[in-house]
C-alpha cells in the first residue's frame, strides 16, 4: 500500500494591487473636490440686518469690484458678455436666482450699471448678497 503525501499549500491573497487601488481612489477624490470648488473674489461685504438664506445649488454669482471689474463664474466680462452669461445661466435653469455681490466700497454707478443689464433682460429673481451683523 502506497500513501500519497498531498502538500498543502498556504493560502496567500495578493496584495501589490491593492496600492494601485488606493491610489485611483485617492485620486478620483481629489479630483472629485476640484469640480466642487466655488468661485470667490475677495471682497468686504456689505452688512444688513435683515437677511433671507437662499439655496446655494441654484444661484448665479456676479462679482462686482471696487474698480468696477465684472466677473461671473471665474471670467472677466464686459456688459456685453455678462448679459451672454445671465442669458446662457437662465436658459439652463429658468428659475436661477441671480447674486449680485460687491464690495462695500464699491461705487454706486458700477453696481447700478449690472442692475440696469439684469433689467434690460428683465430677470426680476435678484438677490444682493451681505454679511450679517
Amino acid at each position: 500500500m502506497v500513501k500519497l503525501r498531498m502538500k498543502r499549500r498556504k493560502l496567500s491573497i495578493t496584495t501589490s494591487s491593492m496600492s494601485d487601488i488606493g491610489f485611483l481612489l485617492l485620486i478620483f477624490i481629489m479630483l472629485i473636490s476640484l469640480m466642487n470648488q466655488r468661485y470667490e473674489e475677495k471682497i468686504n461685504y456689505s452688512e444688513s440686518t435683515v437677511l433671507e438664506r437662499t439655496q446655494a445649488d441654484s444661484n448665479f454669482e456676479i462679482w462686482v469690484q471696487k474698480n468696477g471689474v465684472i466677473s461671473a463664474e471665474g471670467e472677466t466680462l464686459d456688459y456685453v458678455g455678462l448679459e451672454r452669461a445671465v442669458v446662457g445661466a437662465i436658459a439652463k435653469n429658468p428659475s436661477v436666482r441671480i447674486h449680485v455681490i460687491a464690495d462695500k466700497d464699491t461705487p454706486y454707478k458700477h453696481v447700478n450699471s449690472v442692475v440696469s443689464v439684469l433689467q434690460s433682460l428683465q430677470h426680476r429673481v435678484v438677490s444682493f448678497v451681505v454679511r450679517e451683523k
